[in-house]
């Protein structure tokens, strides 16, 4: 069997992979060095691999299936990466980080998938398009964010977060329905977690828009100072 494959070895086809793979690297190394630089979670390597394993299954589909096969294989690594991305995107007391590093993977993916479809030219503007994304744009969103927000656009939701043993769970659920009752705040959604291997956090989301801090500091001060609570905050987010 080795002997077989031996004798189908094509050098001009060895050498269009060895292209391929090489602009998938190259163009994926220079995305990754300024997610490295940056110190975000997915770096130079991953990105770098992402790049040349999206051009190695386009490379391969394109050799052993032609165009339509290769075409194939790409709608698998667009949907594939999501699952990628998904684990770099974290959630960290009501704001989610990670979305763009998950966006960046995915382009990465897009300039290996060209690479590896011989589309050497449009994989080098491809990568151009994500570095141009995440250096040129940096300025002009960080001076928007520095902009006061127009509160009259903009909807808070408030969420009060309660963590408890998995044993007390319904009576700390009670509790805290019982006390945004009591302060005429109705809860919108309820949700309850796993936190840790004993714990759950209960996160309750108010259905009213306009709350007093006050409130909601004496409310989860009451829950906080129980002995079935362990931890209680609330903490706000902004939608337009």
């Amino acid at each position: 069997m080795s002997l077989q494959a031996l004798q189908h070895i094509d050098p001009m086809s060895l050498l269009d992979t060895a292209i391929s793979l090489a602009a998938a690297f190259i163009l994926g190394g220079i995305i990754g060095f300024e997610r490295q630089y940056r110190q975000r979670t997915a770096g130079l390597r991953t990105n770098v691999l992402v790049a040349v394993g999206a051009a190695i299954f386009v490379d391969m589909a394109n050799h052993l299936a032609g165009a339509e096969g290769a075409v194939r294989v790409v709608a698998y690594v667009v949907s594939g990466i999501g699952f990628l991305g998904a684990g770099v995107i974290m959630r960290e007391e009501g704001n989610v980080r990670g979305l763009n590093t998950a966006a960046t993977l995915w382009g990465s993916a897009a300039v290996g998938a060209c690479a590896g479809s011989d589309l050497i030219a449009e994989a080098a503007i491809g990568a151009l398009f994500v570095l141009a994304a995440n250096t040129l744009l940096r300025p002009v969103v960080d001076r928007i964010n520095r902009q006061p927000l127009d509160t009259t656009a903009v909807e808070v939701t408030h969420t009060v977060h309660v963590i408890t043993s998995r044993d007390y769970q319904k009576t700390a659920m009670r509790l805290l329905e019982e006390a945004l009752e009591a302060a005429q705040y109705p809860t919108g959604d309820l949700e309850v977690r796993a936190f840790g291997e004993q714990d759950v956090e209960i996160e309750a989301v108010l259905a009213a828009t306009s709350v007093d801090g006050d409130v909601l500091d004496k409310i989860v001060a009451r829950l906080g100072g129980t002995s079935v609570v362990s931890q209680a905050f609330w903490s706000a987010s902004t939608s337009d």
